[in-house]
């Protein structure tokens, strides 16, 4: 009787032990990054949700640029810098490596100036679908990587982590679109 009452002290010790080791800023955030990386239905939720909201590309470009950034979500690499708390709030510090996406959309913004002819439908104006078409393609060949420093914020409530919304400036750095 004693042994299973042993035996039982220790496994509940090791539950709730494992709980609070899992309940710390940077467990969080690397459970958050996580998501991003087996492509969470929460995170494509989120995506889907974005793309519908784009009145630019066809359906067809929304499929090419989702694949895109789900290929950007399962390669993204990351590496925690650092962790500061201060009572309720905290601070984590990573750094992420990403495909430089916007490396290819400056780049098709380049070529786009430079052979405007190209791109221009019978009008003389430019057919954005055309032009959508080519940066799509150009990002999807884009192989170089780019390192962008995330500074996520976490509160805690009721004893527990949570990660702050993201801004608009840390998901951009997530898809590799954002500009220095």
């Amino acid at each position: 009787m004693k042994r299973k009452i042993l035996i039982f002290l220790i496994s509940l010790f090791l539950i709730t032990g494992c709980d609070n080791l899992m309940n710390t800023p940077t467990k969080k955030v690397e459970y958050l990054l996580g998501k991003y990386q087996k492509q969470d239905e929460e995170v494509l939720k989120q995506l889907d949700d974005t793309l519908l909201e784009d009145g630019v590309l066809s359906v067809t470009q929304k499929e090419k640029y989702k694949e895109l950034l789900e290929t950007q979500y399962k390669d993204l690499t990351y590496n925690v810098k650092d962790e500061a708390i201060d009572g309720k709030t905290a601070v984590v510090e990573v750094e992420i490596e990403v495909y430089d996406y916007n490396k290819a959309i400056s780049e098709s913004e380049d070529y786009l100036v430079n052979n405007q002819d190209e791109f221009l439908d019978e009008n003389g104006v430019i057919n954005t679908s055309k032009y959508n078409d080519y940066k799509l393609d150009s990002i999807s060949k884009m192989k170089n990587r780019t390192k962008y420093t995330i500074n996520f914020t976490l509160s805690k409530m009721d004893d527990e982590w949570i990660v702050d919304d993201l801004t608009d400036t840390e998901r951009l750095k997530i898809h590799g679109l954002y500009a220095y």
